[in-house]
Order: structure tokens, then C-alpha cells, then sequence
């Protein structure tokens, strides 16, 4: 009489420590991939420096291609000689290049914060508009910026912050495949609670900083160590 296969399943290896059961998505996971964050930056804020949603827009929109501490090295002269929109719009472009031209782009980011004041005075009244699609009208500020302004200023959680920083350690987390900044931001907006984008592009840009850096992360002193399996890890427990 031929033998008839085992209908018994082979039992399922137990999942190595800190892995999820039901992939990188699972609940769990991102419930804990959020605590850590929480645990490790609690109080988290905005790096650049700003009294305004004004200041932040200008901040934001100088920071492209610039680190945030250069970027609070320029804003002081800069605001402190065109303080308001109205005061940008009228601004001669050689003025505004000198003063910002550490921060790089100079000449683009002149004409983007003088275009700025000039739509906020003619088209906003004044005021920084509190809305997505208003502020994308605005020269300099695309999704990223507007999203910076909405939630920093304004606490609307429209989008999530996608910089670098973010762009990087969601890839490595597994939150995120895609190749581009805007596609990586609609992956992290369905794994993500609405109520936690603003706090959570701030540790994690915080966390791309002082641990999860480009060329050599600090997995050593990471405590999402064990719920990260990226390739170029540098270090496991």
C-alpha cells in the first residue's frame, strides 16, 4: 500500500526577537515602532528657529538643501531687516541673496521668499494661509513646506513631513518602499495615525540626526534596534 502524506503541518519557527509576526506593517509593530520614538524624544520640536508662521514659511523654504543650524545662523539678520511679508516684497533681490547666500540656492531662494511676501500681501491679506491647497500657491512651498507650516504653526495634520530624515529611516523601518519623497509620504499617511504625522516626521528627523544617520547609523545606541532589519544595519543584538 503506497504512503500517504502526513496531513499534520510542519510547526511554524518561532519569530526571532523583536520581529513581527505578520510583517513590517503589522499594528503591533508600528505601535512600537511609535512608543520607542515616543520613549526616546518625547518632547520633540521643530529645529528651525521662528516667532511666526511667517518666519517658519521663510525658515522652511531656506532649509532646502541646508541644515537647520545654518538656516538659524541666517533668519536673525534676515527678519530682523524684512520682518513682515510686505517689508520681503519689497526687498531687492541683491539684498536678499547677501543675506542669505550661506544657506545655498541663494539666488532661487531670493526670488522664492520675495515671490512669497508678495502673494501672502496681495492674494492672503498679510497673513500666512492656514490650508494645503493655499499654501502650495505660495513660490518655495511645496507639499513638504506647506506641511511643516500646517502642523508646526498651525497643528493640522494634512500630510506628513518628508525629508530627508523621513525619507530614509521609513524606508528602513519598512514603513515605506517607494523611491520618491511624495509617494514615500502617501505610504507613511496609511500605516500612521493621523494624530501622530506631526510628531512622528519630528522624531523621526530628530532620530536621522543623532542615530539613523546616511553613511554609518548608530545601531548600537538605537532603541528601534530590534524592530529594524535593514541591509545596511551596522550593528545587532
Amino acid at each position: 500500500m503506497p504512503a500517504t502524506k502526513s496531513s499534520k503541518q510542519p510547526a511554524k519557527k518561532p519569530s526571532p526577537k523583536g520581529r513581527p509576526q505578520r510583517g513590517d506593517l503589522a499594528p503591533e509593530r508600528v505601535a512600537a515602532i511609535l512608543k520607542a520614538l515616543d520613549e526616546a524624544y518625547p518632547e520633540v520640536k521643530c529645529a528651525l528657529t521662528h516667532r511666526s508662521p511667517w518666519e517658519l514659511l521663510v525658515a522652511t523654504i531656506l532649509s532646502a538643501q541646508c541644515t537647520d543650524v545654518r538656516v538659524n545662523m541666517v533668519t536673525p539678520a534676515l527678519f530682523k531687516r524684512f520682518p513682515t511679508p510686505a517689508a520681503m516684497s519689497k526687498a531687492t533681490l541683491p539684498e536678499l541673496e547677501d543675506l542669505i547666500r550661506t544657506t545655498g540656492f541663494f539666488r532661487n531662494k531670493a526670488k522664492s521668499i520675495q515671490g512669497a511676501g508678495r502673494k501672502i500681501v496681495e492674494e492672503f491679506k498679510g497673513k500666512v494661509p492656514e490650508t494645503l491647497a493655499e499654501l502650495i500657491t505660495i513660490p518655495g512651498a511645496a507639499r513638504k513646506t506647506a506641511n511643516v507650516v500646517l502642523g508646526v504653526s498651525f497643528g493640522k495634520a494634512e500630510g506628513v513631513v518628508v525629508d530627508t530624515h523621513v525619507f530614509r529611516i521609513a524606508r528602513r523601518l519598512g514603513l515605506a518602499k517607494a523611491e520618491t519623497a511624495e509617494k514615500v509620504e502617501q505610504e507613511l499617511m496609511k500605516v500612521i495615525p493621523q494624530d501622530r504625522w506631526i510628531s512622528f516626521s519630528h522624531q523621526l528627523i530628530h532620530h536621522g540626526r543623532q542615530v539613523c544617520e546616511a553613511r554609518k547609523p548608530k545601531c548600537d545606541r538605537c532603541n528601534l534596534e530590534q524592530l529594524c532589519h535593514s541591509k545596511d544595519k551596522t550593528w545587532s543584538s
